[in-house]
Protein backbone atom coordinates (compact mmCIF):
# COMPACT_ATOMS: atom_id res chain seq x y z
CA UNK A 1 0.00 0.00 0.00
CA UNK A 2 1.38 3.21 -1.22
CA UNK A 3 0.47 6.08 1.41
CA UNK A 4 1.91 9.80 1.25
CA UNK A 5 4.54 11.21 3.63
CA UNK A 6 3.59 14.61 5.52
CA UNK A 7 5.97 17.19 7.51
CA UNK A 8 4.77 18.48 10.64
CA UNK A 9 2.89 22.03 8.33
CA UNK A 10 0.97 19.03 7.25
CA UNK A 11 2.63 19.50 3.43
CA UNK A 12 3.08 16.48 1.39
CA UNK A 13 6.88 15.62 0.62
CA UNK A 14 7.03 12.43 0.09
CA UNK A 15 5.24 8.47 -0.48
CA UNK A 16 5.85 5.14 1.67
CA UNK A 17 5.35 1.80 0.70
CA UNK A 18 3.63 0.23 4.28
CA UNK A 19 4.19 -3.49 4.46
CA UNK A 20 1.07 -5.33 3.08
CA UNK A 21 1.84 -8.21 5.86
CA UNK A 22 0.98 -5.46 8.55
CA UNK A 23 -1.48 -2.92 6.82
CA UNK A 24 -3.17 -5.20 4.21
CA UNK A 25 -3.70 -8.27 6.40
CA UNK A 26 -6.59 -10.00 7.38
CA UNK A 27 -9.13 -7.91 9.03
CA UNK A 28 -10.50 -10.50 12.13
CA UNK A 29 -13.42 -8.58 14.33
CA UNK A 30 -13.80 -11.07 16.62
CA UNK A 31 -10.00 -11.52 17.71
CA UNK A 32 -9.80 -7.56 18.05
CA UNK A 33 -13.01 -7.56 20.41
CA UNK A 34 -11.13 -10.41 22.52
CA UNK A 35 -7.82 -8.58 22.45
CA UNK A 36 -10.13 -5.42 23.31
CA UNK A 37 -11.88 -7.25 25.97
CA UNK A 38 -8.88 -9.15 27.57
CA UNK A 39 -6.87 -5.56 27.68
CA UNK A 40 -10.09 -4.22 29.83
CA UNK A 41 -10.03 -7.15 32.23
CA UNK A 42 -6.12 -6.93 32.58
CA UNK A 43 -6.28 -2.99 33.83
CA UNK A 44 -8.76 -4.10 36.18
CA UNK A 45 -7.33 -4.03 40.08
CA UNK A 46 -9.82 -6.50 41.78
CA UNK A 47 -9.13 -4.99 45.06
CA UNK A 48 -13.06 -4.78 45.76
CA UNK A 49 -14.00 -6.43 49.06
CA UNK A 50 -17.32 -6.62 51.63
CA UNK A 51 -17.02 -8.39 55.04
CA UNK A 52 -18.52 -11.80 55.69
CA UNK A 53 -20.62 -12.49 58.72
CA UNK A 54 -17.03 -13.27 60.59
CA UNK A 55 -15.41 -9.93 59.74
CA UNK A 56 -17.97 -7.68 60.55
CA UNK A 57 -17.83 -6.47 64.75
CA UNK A 58 -20.35 -7.17 67.64
CA UNK A 59 -22.62 -10.47 67.64
CA UNK A 60 -20.76 -12.69 69.74
CA UNK A 61 -23.85 -13.89 71.90
CA UNK A 62 -27.21 -15.40 70.80
CA UNK A 63 -29.65 -12.92 71.02
CA UNK A 64 -32.13 -14.72 72.43
CA UNK A 65 -32.69 -18.43 73.50
CA UNK A 66 -33.20 -21.15 71.10
CA UNK A 67 -36.86 -22.13 72.20
CA UNK A 68 -39.45 -20.33 74.12
CA UNK A 69 -39.91 -17.39 72.60
CA UNK A 70 -42.38 -17.71 69.54
CA UNK A 71 -39.40 -15.73 67.71
CA UNK A 72 -37.48 -17.31 64.73
CA UNK A 73 -34.52 -18.69 66.10
CA UNK A 74 -31.23 -16.55 65.64
CA UNK A 75 -27.64 -17.16 66.53
CA UNK A 76 -26.20 -13.73 66.04
CA UNK A 77 -27.06 -10.26 65.03
CA UNK A 78 -24.62 -10.45 62.62
CA UNK A 79 -26.08 -12.76 59.98
CA UNK A 80 -27.01 -11.62 56.90
CA UNK A 81 -30.57 -10.26 57.59
CA UNK A 82 -29.94 -8.06 60.65
CA UNK A 83 -28.97 -4.17 59.98
CA UNK A 84 -25.21 -3.95 60.07
CA UNK A 85 -24.50 -8.11 59.74
CA UNK A 86 -22.52 -9.45 56.81
CA UNK A 87 -22.86 -9.87 53.15
CA UNK A 88 -23.50 -13.06 51.26
CA UNK A 89 -22.52 -13.55 47.28
CA UNK A 90 -20.59 -10.46 47.37
CA UNK A 91 -17.12 -9.41 45.70
CA UNK A 92 -13.97 -10.16 47.46
CA UNK A 93 -10.19 -10.04 46.30
CA UNK A 94 -9.45 -11.52 42.72
CA UNK A 95 -7.53 -11.54 39.57
CA UNK A 96 -9.74 -10.64 36.20
CA UNK A 97 -6.52 -11.50 34.15
CA UNK A 98 -7.49 -13.41 30.87
CA UNK A 99 -4.89 -14.91 28.56
CA UNK A 100 -4.40 -15.03 25.32
CA UNK A 101 -1.00 -16.61 22.64
CA UNK A 102 1.06 -13.29 21.58
CA UNK A 103 0.81 -14.62 18.27
CA UNK A 104 -3.45 -13.55 18.36
CA UNK A 105 -2.68 -10.67 20.00
CA UNK A 106 -0.15 -9.36 17.39
CA UNK A 107 -2.68 -10.66 14.66
CA UNK A 108 -5.24 -8.71 16.64
CA UNK A 109 -2.68 -5.64 15.74
CA UNK A 110 -2.46 -6.17 12.44
CA UNK A 111 -6.33 -6.59 11.51
CA UNK A 112 -6.76 -2.95 13.67
CA UNK A 113 -3.79 -1.54 11.76
CA UNK A 114 -5.19 -3.02 8.38
CA UNK A 115 -8.72 -1.37 9.06
CA UNK A 116 -7.34 2.06 10.59
CA UNK A 117 -5.47 1.80 6.89
CA UNK A 118 -8.45 1.02 4.78
CA UNK A 119 -10.14 3.85 6.88
CA UNK A 120 -7.34 6.27 5.61
CA UNK A 121 -6.56 6.51 9.63
CA UNK A 122 -2.89 6.75 9.69
CA UNK A 123 -1.14 9.56 8.88
CA UNK A 124 2.56 9.34 7.81
CA UNK A 125 5.09 12.17 9.31
CA UNK A 126 8.66 12.51 8.11
CA UNK A 127 9.83 13.48 11.50
CA UNK A 128 8.39 14.34 14.74
CA UNK A 129 9.44 17.85 16.16
CA UNK A 130 8.93 21.74 17.02
CA UNK A 131 10.64 24.24 17.60
CA UNK A 132 9.48 24.56 21.27
CA UNK A 133 7.39 22.29 23.33
CA UNK A 134 4.15 24.88 23.33
CA UNK A 135 0.74 22.94 23.31
CA UNK A 136 -0.35 26.15 20.56
CA UNK A 137 2.83 24.73 18.12
CA UNK A 138 1.36 21.06 18.66
CA UNK A 139 -2.56 21.28 18.29
CA UNK A 140 -1.79 24.00 15.02
CA UNK A 141 0.69 20.71 14.00
CA UNK A 142 -2.32 17.98 14.13
CA UNK A 143 -4.96 20.54 12.90
CA UNK A 144 -3.09 20.67 9.60
CA UNK A 145 -2.48 16.76 9.99
CA UNK A 146 -6.21 14.96 11.12
CA UNK A 147 -8.46 18.10 11.33
CA UNK A 148 -10.23 18.35 14.35
CA UNK A 149 -10.01 14.52 14.79
CA UNK A 150 -8.54 12.60 17.65
CA UNK A 151 -5.38 11.24 17.43
CA UNK A 152 -3.27 8.41 18.67
CA UNK A 153 0.64 9.97 18.19
CA UNK A 154 2.92 7.38 18.69
CA UNK A 155 6.25 7.84 18.63
CA UNK A 156 9.31 5.44 18.30
CA UNK A 157 11.01 5.19 21.51
CA UNK A 158 11.86 7.62 24.21
CA UNK A 159 14.49 10.37 24.03
CA UNK A 160 15.27 13.91 24.45
CA UNK A 161 13.89 14.37 20.48
CA UNK A 162 10.18 13.66 21.51
CA UNK A 163 10.15 15.27 25.20
CA UNK A 164 8.50 18.65 23.57
CA UNK A 165 6.33 16.44 21.53
CA UNK A 166 5.05 14.81 24.74
CA UNK A 167 4.55 17.79 27.16
CA UNK A 168 2.87 19.90 24.21
CA UNK A 169 0.70 16.69 23.13
CA UNK A 170 -0.71 16.08 26.73
CA UNK A 171 -2.22 19.43 27.54
CA UNK A 172 -4.90 18.42 24.17
CA UNK A 173 -7.61 16.54 25.29
CA UNK A 174 -8.40 14.81 21.91
CA UNK A 175 -4.65 13.56 21.59
CA UNK A 176 -2.17 10.84 23.06
CA UNK A 177 1.25 9.94 23.21
CA UNK A 178 1.91 6.42 22.88
CA UNK A 179 5.79 4.30 22.27
CA UNK A 180 5.50 2.17 18.88
CA UNK A 181 6.35 -0.56 21.50
CA UNK A 182 3.63 -0.46 23.16
CA UNK A 183 0.99 -0.27 20.44
CA UNK A 184 -2.14 -1.79 21.34
CA UNK A 185 -6.11 -2.26 20.52
CA UNK A 186 -7.35 -0.05 22.72
CA UNK A 187 -5.34 2.71 22.06
CA UNK A 188 -6.21 1.85 18.21
CA UNK A 189 -9.91 1.93 18.47
CA UNK A 190 -10.45 4.61 20.70
CA UNK A 191 -9.01 7.64 18.55
CA UNK A 192 -9.75 8.22 14.38
CA UNK A 193 -6.44 8.70 12.82
CA UNK A 194 -2.88 7.30 13.93
CA UNK A 195 0.17 10.24 13.61
CA UNK A 196 3.00 7.36 12.55
CA UNK A 197 6.58 8.93 11.48
CA UNK A 198 9.07 6.97 9.86
CA UNK A 199 10.69 5.88 12.12
CA UNK A 200 7.38 4.26 13.99
CA UNK A 201 6.94 3.07 11.36
CA UNK A 202 10.10 0.77 11.42
CA UNK A 203 9.38 0.19 14.86
CA UNK A 204 6.21 -1.67 14.05
CA UNK A 205 7.27 -3.45 11.04
CA UNK A 206 10.31 -5.14 13.16
CA UNK A 207 7.39 -5.99 15.84
CA UNK A 208 4.69 -7.60 14.01
CA UNK A 209 6.57 -7.85 10.30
Amino acid sequence: MLVDVFNMAGQKVSTVELPAGIFEAPIYADLMHQAFVRQLANARLGTHDTKVRGEVAGGGHKPWRQKGTGRARQGSIRSAQWKGGGRIHTPHPRSYEQAMPRQMRRTALRSALSSKAMENGLVIVDQLSLPEPKTRLMASALNGLVGSSSALVVLPAKGEDYVGVIRATNNLPDAKTLLAGYLNIRDLLAYDKVVLPLAALDVIAKNLG
